[in-house]
């Protein structure tokens, strides 16, 4: 996650059972926020802060913010895609994870 406002890659293909590390490598905080209602059936939801929810996840910003250096991490256990988002810069920054069955 870059000052650019960008999530790089933006979007990302790995394995079920795989993990993936978000790190801030600039100086301003963002957050890691799945769009709930886009996730595949029967998927955990994430978000960093470990809310269970996208609205707690919103609601409580800036909680869960993930400063300079800091790491947010999840492992996928379904395949599907994921749509995520920065909650306090959605407009531009979005991103994509995509899980494949192995």
């Amino acid at each position: 996650m870059t000052d650019g406002l960008d999530f790089e890659p933006q979007t990302l293909t790995v394995g079920v059972g795989d993990t993936v590390d978000w790190v801030t490598t600039g100086a301003v905080a963002h957050s890691v926020t799945a769009y709930e209602e886009d996730l595949p059936e029967g998927a955990a939801y994430f978000a960093s802060g470990g809310f269970d929810g996208e609205s707690a996840a919103r609601q409580a910003y800036p909680e869960g913010s993930v400063g300079r250096d800091e790491v947010y991490s999840h492992t996928f256990e379904t395949a599907g895609e994921f749509p995520y988002f920065c909650i306090p810069h959605e407009s531009g920054m979005v991103g994509t994870i995509v899980v494949e069955s192995v």
